[in-house]
């Protein structure tokens, strides 16, 4: 792997680190106390501005309306944008839009793409995804229990979805249903439906209630009814039961901009733990920052968001070449090793502020309460150490059965 930074990236970041400090970190105390409605002209006029910066949906081809930028490339911005919770709305390059645009881009038709892509590359309107159920939990993303049983030229959807974020507000879902039951493997049972929020029997439940916030639009998480819910078969994103070949696709790249976000957060708590560090003071002329203990808080968290830099742009560059496919086993271990590195940096932070910490005055308690879950989502720590774990012991020659 080539490590050299190109100019093109380093303009790019600078750029946006400029943005993100002059624009947007200045809004966030605006979110501790506004819904997203209430937020919305505000950031109407943030994103026009974001858009001039020719960054927006920077990750989507240029013939899309993005950007055109490799998966490397756009893991740099990722990073930058990531130090502020505005940051990859701002540029339209937030979750699960970005992932839903990827998907659209490479397995949607012409229509499905003049008709939901390029708004959603646009900024005009927003998208959700739903997958998990409330019936059916774990990681095994095969067991569920929504059906789309086809009618003539429709799917009728019958299901319950939960944390399915950005519902609020959102003009499309992407929809996970068994379409094929029947199908001898079980990865083949199952389609992604495209479902307007304004489909009879599509219902907005409630925004899920996480750590003591419901949260509005972008930042919501929301429970999903699907009770006799017809959309055309035309809706069909990709062939049919295909739907776990396409996740796949969009869960690869989608974890390079999760974990390269959760940098982005770790530097923003670095920095701050080590300004708090320098300007606190304990005693007359002795600043917090004169404790041992405090010194070794930073300088393990130097070392491991370093580390953790290097592993997801390893993977992203990875996946450049070769596909998601062959990165599988990288793609995990980011998953699961940036998650964890992303809890102790932010547990450090905290304490170093003491009290402060614990308040909204910096964004550290934010993060703490909405950044747990990047242990849980897209597969749980656990799942991924033992899928890479297995396959590392199969090349040792353990039987695939007993793995």
């Amino acid at each position: 792997m080539d490590f050299e930074i190109s100019d093109k990236v380093k303009a790019m970041q600078e750029l946006a680190r400029d943005f993100v400090k002059r624009e947007v970190i200045p809004l966030e105390p605006s979110m501790q106390h506004k819904s997203f409605t209430e937020l919305l002209p505000v950031l109407a006029e943030k994103r026009e501005r974001a858009k001039q910066t020719g960054l927006f949906a920077a990750h989507m081809p240029e013939k899309h309306g993005g950007a055109g930028l490799s998966l490397l490339e756009f893991a740099f911005l990722s990073e930058e944008l990531g130090r502020s919770p505005l940051g990859h709305y701002l540029f339209g390059c937030q979750a699960p839009d970005a992932g839903n645009m990827e998907i659209l881009a490479h397995h949607g038709t012409e229509a499905q793409r003049e008709r939901w892509l390029l708004p959603l590359v646009r900024g005009e309107i927003r998208s959700c995804f739903t997958m998990t159920e409330p019936e059916y939990p774990g990681s095994n993303p095969v067991w569920m229990g929504t059906s789309a049983r086809r009618e003539g030229d429709e799917w009728v959807i019958d299901g319950q979805k939960w944390f399915a974020t950005a519902v609020d507000g959102a003009q499309f879902a992407i929809c996970m249903a068994l379409t094929h039951p029947e199908a001898s493997s079980p990865y083949a049972k199952a389609s992604m439906l495209i479902v307007p929020t304004d489909t009879p029997g599509f219902e907005l439940v409630r925004n899920i209630s996480v750590m003591g916030h419901k949260g509005s639009g972008y930042a919501s998480h929301a429970e999903v009814s699907y009770q006799h819910c017809r959309v055309p078969v035309a809706n069909t994103l990709g062939a049919e039961g295909l739907g776990f070949v396409i996740a796949q696709d969009r869960l690869g790249p989608g974890r390079i901009h999760h974990c390269m976000r959760w940098i982005g957060i770790c530097e923003r708590a670095f920095d701050l733990m080590c300004r708090r560090a320098v300007a606190r003071e304990i005693a007359p002329g002795k600043p917090l920052g004169t404790k041992q203990s405090v010194q070794v808080w930073i300088a393990q968290s130097r070392a491991e968001i370093d580390a953790a830099r290097l592993q997801v742009l390893h993977a992203a560059w990875k996946i450049d070449r070769e596909g998601t496919y062959a990165a599988r086993d990288e793609v995990s271990i980011i998953k699961f090793m940036v998650a964890n590195t992303l809890q102790r940096v932010l547990d450090r932070a905290i304490q170093v502020h003491g009290a402060l910490g614990m308040t909204d005055d910096t964004p550290l308690a934010y993060w703490y309460a909405h950044e747990r879950a990047a242990r849980i989502y897209d597969g749980a720590d656990e799942v991924h150490q033992s899928v890479v774990a297995k396959r590392i012991l199969r090349s040792y020659g353990l039987e695939p059965s007993k793995a």
